[in-house]
């Protein structure tokens, strides 16, 4: 399945996900916390109108069910139309106001992390930088930036809003049927849930190896053409394509 040369241990890769990393990213939302309780009020508007789009829907075909004929046109309450085409703008526009707030928290948290990085790559020793596989260093630097604003947009726009959204249609079940409806639906979302996070754990492994055979084949290809006088002296083109290759199909 893997060519030779690239053996791989696999218990590196079965390490669990560290679920601190999330409780490190805490600091980042504090330097700004006008932005990200804004973020958050727009969340709420935009959880509160996804919900009460098909609220207002219903008592629209609700009206059209209750009438007929000509008086069709006459009886559908207009004010329900009206306030359903503005939920479904205020949904959009709230979200899309929210990203642009919430953008400079995430470039920001993105602009520490990379000078933190950056300035513990040089206080590290000299042994090291001899050693090193320029490629996948960089490639590790712009994945680990990119993550961390994924995981800033992911715990607050993700899991956030979908907890607030549970628990909104839940009470809306409650109020309109009754507790069984309720039950069902939040069974149903610890169920799905708990089979989500098992998978992701599981899948994890495969992500990481993933990424060493990226960081891999980046190396080979950044590290060959630093070194491309060297290579040119000894003839090896076709050499470092082949070893390019292996690392690519391992990818």
């Amino acid at each position: 399945m893997r060519s030779r040369h690239n053996s791989i241990d696999p218990e590196n890769y079965d390490q669990k996900p560290d679920w601190r990393v999330l409780r490190d990213l805490v600091p980042y939302l504090m330097e700004f916390r006008g932005r990200v309780a804004l973020a958050l009020l727009l969340l709420v508007g935009v959880k509160l109108a996804t919900v009460a789009v098909p609220v207002a829907l219903k008592y629209i075909i609700d009206s059209l069910d209750q009438s007929s004929g000509t008086e069709v046109l006459i009886s559908i309450p207009l004010a329900l139309v009206g306030a359903y085409g503005l939920l479904r703008f205020c949904s959009t526009f709230f979200g899309e106001l929210r990203d642009a707030v919430f953008a400079r928290v995430a470039e920001r948290a993105m602009r520490r992390v990379s000078l933190k990085v950056f300035e513990h790559l040089h206080s590290l020793d000299l042994n090291f930088h001899l050693e090193r596989r320029t490629g996948g260093l960089s490639r590790d630097i712009e994945r680990g930036t990119n993550g961390i604003s994924f995981l800033l947009r992911f715990c607050l726009f993700n899991v956030v809003p979908t907890i607030l959204e549970i628990v909104m249609v839940a009470v809306i079940l409650l109020v309109a049927f009754d507790a069984s409806y309720m039950m069902a639906v939040l069974v149903a979302v610890v169920v799905y849930g708990g089979f989500s996070v098992k998978v992701t754990e599981w899948r994890t492994r495969f992500v990481r190896e993933s990424h060493t055979m990226d960081n891999r084949s980046n190396s080979r290809a950044v590290d060959s053409l630093l070194n491309y006088e060297t290579v040119k002296y000894f003839g090896n083109e076709r050499f470092e394509a082949q070893r390019y290759d292996l690392d690519l199909a391992d990818w």
